[in-house]
């Protein structure tokens, strides 16, 4: 019998990611003097109503009436739902603000990502556990937890509280002054309200703690729901409820007409408790006295529905949740046969209850094999979905596939024999060395990417830049990309010929000629004569740009980069886009510049099984899936933007100094602001602030450029989709004021 007793805790341990005690199926909001239940039905929609006494069906928007949700949470005047399809290993979460009258209740996407097992919320913030690697999230507004381990969270007005997984420690972290929490790894569920917390051990005792709790019964329990100031729990013994703590000085209860209803589920906000009723899964909910029925004699869901139990399912839920998927019965969650209802496990005869080292020994050992398996199984899971295929025209490590990479004149011949030097000069090194003094340093203006770039006259009187590879100078050595000086350099000029030769684009800087022997490698360009965006960005002694024309400079550098994904045949990836390679003409018309790392794209004709790729690009630009994966897409661009974009409102470098002298990522700095809905704080003050319809304009370009910016390629937007959006943000930035402000939800 105490083997049969370990075993089946042993089932509660290595099955706890199945087991998501507080992913809620029902939810309460309050808002001015109403309050919105929601709560998942039996075909997993989404329904809300406002309690009486003035009852108001509230509806969603578009075509999320008729999708299906896996959970549901509230805080104050909002709800949000968890959307996580079958067999996608991805999440959403949906939120929605409502008003008074219930009308026209307008979504926005908080989240989309790796799929989560757990979502909670309090009046104003929402937080998830990511199922596979167990990081905690949080939004509206961001919170960055310490702990990265919790298996299941609870939330209260200003603290959250976590559980590792079961039976685990709890661990509470915010600025609430949460006090006693309780010790010791004996815990399989928990539940939070305004300023304290309660959790069921594995004897299914209750322990509160808390500003203002009040011990709870000596009784046993199934499930516990905490409101303010009060709390109530699920008797394990029946399904029956009892609550606890204080009603204006007197004690809180239970309203009478509830005593003998059994429950399956309870849930809680503020002064309101609601409970799915195991008879019929209706809806009963109750506050100081009164008891109402939101969704009269319509069945909901007690339960998230899950593909496998290590206990008994409730009766019926199969049907309710339908994919072969069924909700697991809490009060059932050992062995009928070893333990059941009304014999608590705490009486169990403590001689059963010791193990031979030999059965110690083979559950460690079936432990941690478990647990291996399943944490290798879910890395690689999440590894592959969010994996971005690349595309690879360029040299491999010598540890992976070789590839047969053309010689240098092969390259040149090939290009010669298309005809694409057909638009282009083929200078001589005489007149390019008379042009620059001999290459004199007095004409340089920068470096690219294999070479430094000179200001130079031709003999004609044309205004040009060239760029020369130079093997010799040590000013090179900081720009080296891979292996040697020599081969990166002629690949770079020609990858560089090979793309500025057939792209034609007014957002492109426009290539003019060439010249090529075995010592020498030079392209000439047109001249910009108002230098990169970097300069006016970052430096001091030029007159720093509005923010009109940072969204103008934006729009252009955005549209050139969109040519190049596309409608360039096949597609060109930049692979270096930054500030210092966006260029501005006489007319401050923005050119994206310095092809000699870009990559060639697949064709949608040809069969995209990509290779892998060295990463290569700029530190701070570069990135980090890309570099991490080593895999080469077109979102590696869209990221690379996106700490334009930052730069654009920051001021800031890409990895510049903080106050304290040590240095930052943009990106780590500007995004948390964006997410707090706080970008005026993070704008640059070398410029007046926006005025009242400039800052619509931009809090966009932020929300826009923490999209470009999130850790997986697959969730960022395309380039169609940037421009489209600066596209609004430039309009709305140069309107009257009168016009419609741009709402977050449009970058979504």
């Amino acid at each position: 019998m105490a083997f049969n007793y370990f075993l089946s805790l042993l089932v509660v341990v290595s099955s706890s990611s199945l087991l998501c005690f507080s992913l809620s199926t029902v939810s309460i909001s309050h808002t001015s003097d109403q309050t919105l239940v929601c709560a998942l039905t039996n075909t997993s929609h989404l329904q809300c109503t406002s309690l009486p006494p003035n009852p108001i069906p509230f509806s969603l928007t578009g075509t999320l009436q008729n999708r299906r949700f896996s959970g549901v949470v509230s805080g104050n005047g909002f709800v949000c739902g968890l959307r996580s399809p079958l067999g996608s290993n991805t999440s959403r979460v949906l939120c929605w603000r409502f008003s008074a009258n219930g009308a026209n209740m307008s979504y926005k996407r908080i989240y989309k990502g790796p799929e989560l097992k757990e979502l909670e919320a309090n009046a104003s913030r929402v937080c998830g556990v990511e199922k596979v690697t167990n990081r905690t999230r949080c939004w509206q507004p961001v919170f960055i937890p310490r702990s990265d381990n919790y298996d299941s969270i609870a939330l209260g007005d200003d603290f959250l509280c976590g559980l590792s997984k079961p039976p685990g420690r709890i661990n509470c972290e915010g600025e609430g002054n949460i006090t006693n929490v309780p010790s010791g790894d004996r815990f399989i569920s928990i539940a939070a309200g305004s300023r304290q917390a309660c959790a069921i051990t594995v004897d299914n005792d209750v322990k509160c703690w808390g500003q203002t709790y009040t011990s709870p019964p000596s009784e046993k329990f199934s499930a516990v729901a905490v409101g303010e100031n009060r709390s109530c729990g699920v008797r394990w013994v029946n399904g029956t409820v009892t609550c606890w703590g204080s009603n204006n000085n007197n004690g809180f209860s239970l309203p009478r007409r509830l005593e003998n209803v059994h429950f399956t589920s309870i849930y809680a906000k503020g002064l309101i408790f609601c409970g799915v009723v195991r008879e019929n899964y209706t809806l009963y909910c109750w506050g100081e006295e009164s008891v109402f029925t939101p969704f009269p004699d319509q069945p909901l869901l007690p339960g998230p529905c899950r593909q496998d139990c290590p206990y008994s399912p409730l009766p019926g839920s199969g049907s309710l949740c339908g994919n072969g998927m069924m909700i697991c019965d809490s009060m059932n969650r050992h062995d009928p046969g070893v333990l059941v209802p009304d014999t608590p496990r705490g009486q169990l005869d403590s001689k059963d209850k010791t193990w031979s080292k030999k059965n110690i020994a083979f559950l460690v050992v079936g432990c941690v094999g478990t647990c291996s398996l399943i944490l290798v199984v879910g890395f690689l899971v999440y590894k592959s979905h969010c994996r971005c295929r690349v595309h690879d025209s360029g040299r491999l490590d010598d540890n992976r596939i070789i590839v047969d990479e053309p010689k240098l004149e092969r390259r040149l011949s090939s290009l010669a024999s298309l005809g694409n030097h057909g638009q282009l000069v083929e200078f001589s090194i005489e007149e390019l060395a008379k042009a620059t003094d001999e290459f004199s340093a007095q004409f340089q203006l920068g470096i690219g990417s294999f070479g430094i770039v000179y200001k130079a006259v031709l003999s004609d009187g044309r205004h040009v830049a060239i760029k020369r590879a130079d093997l010799t100078n040590p000013a090179l050595s900081g720009i080296t990309r891979i292996r040697n000086r020599r081969e990166d350099n002629d690949s770079a000029f020609v990858n560089e010929l090979e793309s500025m030769s057939r792209l034609n684009h007014k957002n492109l800087v426009r290539l003019l000629g060439f010249y090529d022997d075995a010592e020498e490698r030079v392209l000439v360009y047109e001249y910009m004569a108002n230098g990169s965006l970097a300069d006016h960005l970052h430096n001091p002694r030029l007159e720093p740009l509005t923010w009109e024309r940072r969204l103008t400079i934006a729009l252009d550098a955005a549209r050139g980069i969109q040519y190049l994904h596309d409608f360039a045949v096949p597609p060109v990836i930049h692979r270096d886009i930054k500030s210092s390679n966006i260029l501005l003409d006489t007319t401050w018309t923005a050119k994206v510049s310095d092809f000699g790392l870009s990559q060639m794209g697949p064709t949608e004709e040809e069969d995209v099984s990509h290779l892998s790729l060295r990463a290569a690009g700029t530190l701070g630009y570069i990135d980090p899936e890309y570099y991490r994966l080593q895999q080469l897409t077109t979102k590696s661009d869209v990221y690379s933007f996106g700490v334009v974009l930052l730069e654009l409102l920051s001021g800031h470098k890409a990895i510049h100094m903080n106050e304290e002298e040590n240095p930052r990522n943009v990106v780590d700095f500007v995004v948390p602001y964006i997410l707090q809905d706080e970008v005026h704080r993070a704008l640059d003050r070398r410029i007046p602030p926006p005025t009242p319809y400039e800052i619509e304009s931009v809090a966009h370009l932020g929300y826009l450029a923490v999209e470009c910016v999130v850790p997986c390629g697959r969730e960022r937007p395309s380039m169609a989709e940037v421009v489209s959006n600066l596209e609004k943000a430039l309009s709305a930035c140069l309107a009257a004021p009168q016009t419609e402000p741009l709402s977050r939800s449009a970058t979504n």
